[in-house]
């Protein structure tokens, strides 16, 4: 089930980019994850559903590091990420965001991003204590940097204000662009329309979409709205009780009795 027909994928953009086999995850006797398998190609946008409690958010964090897996592999660009922990894995180039927004809420806009970039930085601690002319130079970068960053998707006219006070869909907005400020190369976006209205939910599709061409990524996300995952994503993957049950574009997910049955039909 892991492959997808050739026609979906052009042969320029056929590289590899993450590939997980066989990954099994445990958490004492329940099994959450059970032999799961994905392989995402460059600039794919793809999506993971199911049912709440099919293991797609275990997925996610078995991907990033927070989790280990209790059984098989995990590969980025070739190199196996079991075992790293997530530091390593987003310097590797995986950022994620997360079901809850996690933002520094106290904060401001500019600061939140700026934080993202400073394992980039370039200084010593020493340069920080002392503010050598190298420190000064190398704040000033990264703040022209977030500041470009925040430009690309038009908070630079709030990058004062403090990051909880900014209005829920442009929480997710400002979260997503700190996840871009560590340059991946992967995107995992998980329920990235949790609490959007209809008007969010519109403009976060073009937003996706936009990030995608914009930074040449590849983009996987976990989402319960239907309407987004079939609107945007080119292949879908369906999990269930811990087990991948479905793969297509979304056409063919869509019309799944199976998928019905275990991920539809229980909405109802």
């Amino acid at each position: 089930m892991n492959g997808r027909p050739d026609s979906l994928v052009a042969p320029e953009e056929r590289r590899v980019v993450l590939e997980v086999e066989d990954v099994s995850h445990y958490f004492g006797s329940l099994r959450a994850v059970h032999d799961f398998d994905l392989t995402l190609h460059h600039g794919e946008l793809v999506g993971l559903i199911g049912p709440n409690g099919a293991g797609k958010t275990t997925v996610f964090n078995l991907l990033t590091g927070v989790y280990q897996p209790s059984e098989g592999s995990i590969r980025f660009s070739g190199v196996e990420l079991v075992g790293l922990p997530s530091y390593e894995i987003i310097q590797m180039g995986i950022a994620r965001t997360f079901q809850n927004i996690r933002l520094f809420a106290n904060l401001t806009v500019l600061d939140n991003v700026r934080i993202a970039y400073h394992p980039y930085a370039g200084y010593t601690v020493v340069d920080s204590l002392l503010h050598t002319r190298r420190f000064r130079e190398k704040e000033t970068e990264l703040t022209e940097r977030a500041q470009e960053l925040l430009s690309i998707f038009n908070l630079a006219s709030r990058q004062d204000e403090i990051a909880g006070g900014l209005p829920y869909g442009l929480q997710r907005r400002l979260e997503i662009a700190r996840a871009l400020a560590a340059q991946p190369r992967l995107l995992v976006l998980d329920e990235p329309a949790a609490g959007m209205n209809p008007q969010e939910v519109d403009q976060l599709m073009e937003l996706i979409h936009f990030i995608r061409e914009r930074f040449d990524l590849t983009v996987l996300l976990v989402e319960h709205r239907m309407r987004l995952v079939m609107s945007i994503c080119e292949w879908i993957t369906v999990m269930d009780f811990g087990e991948v049950i479905a793969r297509g574009v979304p056409a063919e997910v869509r019309s799944n009795q199976q998928v019905v049955e275990a991920y539809l039909g229980r909405q109802n």
